[in-house]
C-alpha cells in the first residue's frame, strides 16, 4: 500500500532526526528503496536547502517538529520549493499546514504518540500515520509501540500506519507488520550509518550502549533551553549530566548560566559524558556502522 502512496520499493521510511538526518542519508535510504526524510530540527532555512542540494537526484522527504514550524512557518514554503515527496510534522496541531503540503504535492505524514494525537492528525487528512511507542528515540510519549499500534490502526480507517519506536531489524520489521502496521519508520539504527549527520563519537556510543542505558527525561532540554512540553520528555543515552540532574531539574534551571555554557563546551569537544546522544530501546541491535543501503537491506530483506 505505502510503496504506491510514496513510489518506494520497501516499505520502510528513515526518521527525519534532527542534527542527524541530513541530505546524504536520506538519499541514501531512498536509493536504496525506502524513503529518507531530512531532519529540518528547530529550523533553519540555509541549511535546509544545502540538505535538499546534498540529496539531489533522490526522490526526499522532510520532516518538521510542528510547534517549531509554526513559530517560522516560512520553512515550510522553503522546504516545498524543493518539490519533496513528502513532508512528516509531529508534535503539535497540523491543521494550519496541511493544505498547504497538499496543494504542494507532498504526502502528508502525521506522527502520533497517543489516541488523543491520533483523533487530531486524523482530523487533517494526512496520507500517513506514524504509532511512536516510547521506545523511540528522542521526544516521544508515554505508550509502548505494541499496545499503540493496534489501537490507532483500529481507528485509523483507511490511512496507512506506519510502526515506529525500538525497531532495529528484520524481526521488529515483521512484529510491527503482524500487528497491523503498513510498514516502520526507523530513526536510530540510522544514526549509527556511515551517512549520518552523527559525529564518529557519537555512533560509537550507540553501538556499545544498551537499552538499560537509556531514559527519558527533561534535562537536555532545559539545559539547550528547548521549553518543550511536559508530556514528551526525550529518550537519551544516560551520561554523567543526566546523573547529575536527572531529578534535579529545578536546581538545574537555577544553576542554567553555568551548565549552559559547560554543556555548549562539551558539545564542541565531542564530551558526551555531558553532551546529548539520542536514542531508542533498540541500540541493543546495533552493532556496527553500516552504509545506509546495507541498514535497509538488513530491516527489510
Amino acid at each position: 500500500m505505502i510503496g504506491k502512496l510514496l513510489g518506494i520499493k520497501k516499505p520502510l521510511v528513515l526518521a527525519p532526526m534532527g542534527f542527524v538526518s541530513g541530505g546524504a542519508l536520506a538519499a541514501a535510504v531512498s536509493n536504496a528503496g525506502g524513503l529518507g526524510l531530512i531532519g529540518a530540527g528547530y529550523g533553519e532555512a540555509q541549511w535546509i536547502d544545502e540538505q535538499f542540494r546534498l540529496a539531489q537526484g533522490a526522490r526526499v522527504g522532510v520532516g518538521f517538529i510542528t510547534w517549531s514550524l509554526a513559530k517560522q512557518p516560512e520553512l515550510l514554503d522553503r522546504a516545498l520549493a524543493h518539490k519533496p515527496r513528502a513532508v512528516m510534522l509531529s508534535f503539535g496541531d497540523p491543521a494550519p499546514f496541511a493544505a498547504k503540503v497538499r496543494a504542494a504535492g507532498a504526502k502528508l505524514i502525521l506522527q502520533v504518540q497517543d489516541l488523543e494525537t491520533a483523533r487530531e492528525a486524523l482530523r487533517a487528512k494526512p496520507d500517513l500515520i506514524v504509532a511512536q511507542g516510547t521506545e523511540a528515540g528522542g521526544h516521544g510519549g508515554g505508550r509502548s509501540l505494541f499496545a499503540l499500534l493496534p489501537a490507532v490502526k483500529a481507528i485509523a480507517g483507511n490511512v496507512p500506519v506506519l510502526a515506529a519506536g525500538g525497531i532495529g531489524d528484520a524481526a521488529g520489521f515483521k512484529a510491527s507488520l503482524a500487528l497491523g502496521a503498513d510498514g516502520i519508520l526507523v530513526g536510530t539504527r540510522f544514526l549509527a550509518a556511515d551517512e549520518s549527520l552523527a559525529t564518529p563519537e557519537a555512533k560509537q556510543r550507540v553501538v556499545q550502549a544498551s537499552g538499560d542505558n537509556t531514559l527519558r527525561t527533561t534535562v537536555f532540554d532545559i539545559v539547550r533551553g528547548y521549553a518543550w512540553p511536559a508530556r514528551f520528555p526525550a529518550r537519551a543515552l544516560r551520561n554523567a549530566f543526566s546523573a547529575q540532574w536527572h531529578g534535579r531539574e529545578a536546581e538545574l534551571k537555577a544553576s542554567l548560566g553555568a551548565e549552559a555554557k559547560r554543556y555548549g563546551t562539551a558539545v564542541t569537544a565531542r564530551d558526551y559524558d555531558v553532551a546529548l546522544v539520542f536514542a531508542g530501546e533498540g541500540v541493543d541491535l546495533i552493532d556496527a556502522v553500516l552504509p545506509a543501503a546495507k541498514l535497509v537491506e538488513r530491516l527489510c530483506p
